[in-house]
């Protein structure tokens, strides 16, 4: 078929390499005039690290990235919030913390057409007939036997489907950046301050990559989207002094942020979709089911998304029966994560500090029972599938991760 991709973020780069394996003509549209990552650094689950494995790219991603056995939280006084360890889940089971710059390159390289993607061209409609694509200087392209829409959370392509339940802004950002690991007293762990629901800082350990070989971290603190101009405004050094206070190993990794301009920030959309295709076009990845960065679950869904695709290409005759095939597969796995992305966030990105004392009493003893644990885990790593099931890893999969930790 001949297929277009909007976007070339890490759901359309998984598709792009995917569908052209199997024969498919594809060509690529990505508003920006050069390619490259956009946003800090991001949590893999076993589930987007099979799919890496699938692509032929996991060794390069385990040399880049940074691996994480646990995820920990607490108050600015010590008291524990959430504590999770993936040995719980698996022996052989663990996240990695990467940067975005790293898995964008490693897919750029496993894509021999990334040198034809069409840049600097913003798709801004399609066609009734789902088969032609119209760029904001009123060209059109086409026709495509298949329109892949993966041009992320902001789509412009999402109301085409005419099957969109919801779509709206969270109130919450986050401002990020990249800092040098140095002497870093958690190098395998993902850990979190809070401050009630009102502040929350993070960092991630999320390795190297291709180019810059220093071990680097991802550094997050949470915030209103309405205060991000009145932050920059009010200068630098104030907010340095609050981190110096709520956790100053933290501030010690700050000590190259020069300007408020170091840091980017950060928007989040929830978008829930009544159907996710149309005719000849499909949603994948945050355009099909925008959501909070609360379960890290972005990237993961992403390549997940594009892998189903294909299968389900590959699984049906007509394009039709494809699309319904590939969003009856995602949607029941996507749709429990959505649920608990919309209701964890008042707890760690809101103004209710009763909400917040309730999760700094009640989460952690949640976590020990042994039927919260499990179901924690299995949301953590992303293999939750509805409220009671679960998704299956590879067994080959499961033996490259052994073989890796007993190195």
């Amino acid at each position: 078929m001949n297929i277009a991709v909007i976007g070339y973020g890490t759901a359309g780069q998984a598709a792009a390499i995917l569908l052209s394996r199997d024969g498919h003509r594809v060509e690529v549209f990505e508003r920006a005039h050069e390619l490259g990552p956009v946003g800090a650094g991001f949590l893999l689950q076993p589930t987007g690290l099979q799919v890496l494995w699938e692509l032929g790219v996991l060794d390069q991603a385990l040399a880049h990235g940074r691996v994480v056995r646990r995820l920990y939280g607490e108050t600015p006084c010590g008291r524990a919030v959430m504590d999770m360890r993936y040995a719980q889940l698996g022996t052989d089971m663990f996240g990695l913390g990467m940067q975005r710059g790293a898995l964008f390159t490693l897919l750029a390289q496993a894509w021999p057409d990334v040198e034809q993607v069409h840049r600097g061209t913003r798709i801004i409609g399609v066609d009734d007939d789902t088969r032609h694509l119209q760029d904001d200087e009123g060209r059109w392209h086409g026709p495509f036997d298949l329109i892949v829409a993966a041009d992320g959370a902001g789509s412009s392509l999402r109301q085409h489907t005419r099957g969109v339940r919801q779509n709206v802004p969270y109130p919450w950002g986050a401002l990020w950046c990249l800092v040098p690991q140095g002497d870093w007293n958690w190098p395998d762990e993902l850990r979190q301050r809070y401050v009630a629901a009102r502040k929350m800082i993070g960092l991630l350990p999320v390795g190297t990559r291709p180019g810059d070989d220093t071990p680097r971290l991802s550094f997050f603190w949470s915030l209103p989207v309405c205060d991000f101009d009145r932050w920059q405004k009010s200068g630098l050094q104030p907010w340095l002094d609050e981190i110096a206070t709520l956790w100053p190993q933290a501030h010690r990794r700050l000590e190259d942020i020069a300007d408020t301009a170091c840091l980017a920030r950060a928007s989040y959309r929830d978008a829930t979709m009544h159907r996710w295709h149309r005719d000849r076009l499909v949603l994948v990845g945050d355009a099909a089911h925008a959501m909070s960065p609360q379960l890290g679950q972005g990237v993961n869904m992403a390549l997940m998304d594009a892998m189903a695709l294909r299968d389900a290409l590959r699984a049906q005759t007509q394009v039709d029966a494809a699309l319904v095939q590939y969003q009856w597969q995602r949607q029941k796995h996507v749709s429990i994560y959505q649920f608990w992305s919309r209701w964890l966030t008042p707890l760690f990105q809101s103004e209710r500090d009763v909400i917040a004392t309730m999760r700094d009493i009640g989460f952690l003893p949640l976590g020990r029972l042994p039927g919260g644990r499990g179901h924690m885990l299995r949301v953590l790593s992303g293999t939750q599938h509805g409220f009671f099931g679960s998704l299956k890893l590879k067994p080959e999969f499961l033996k490259a991760l052994s073989a890796f930790n007993a190195l």
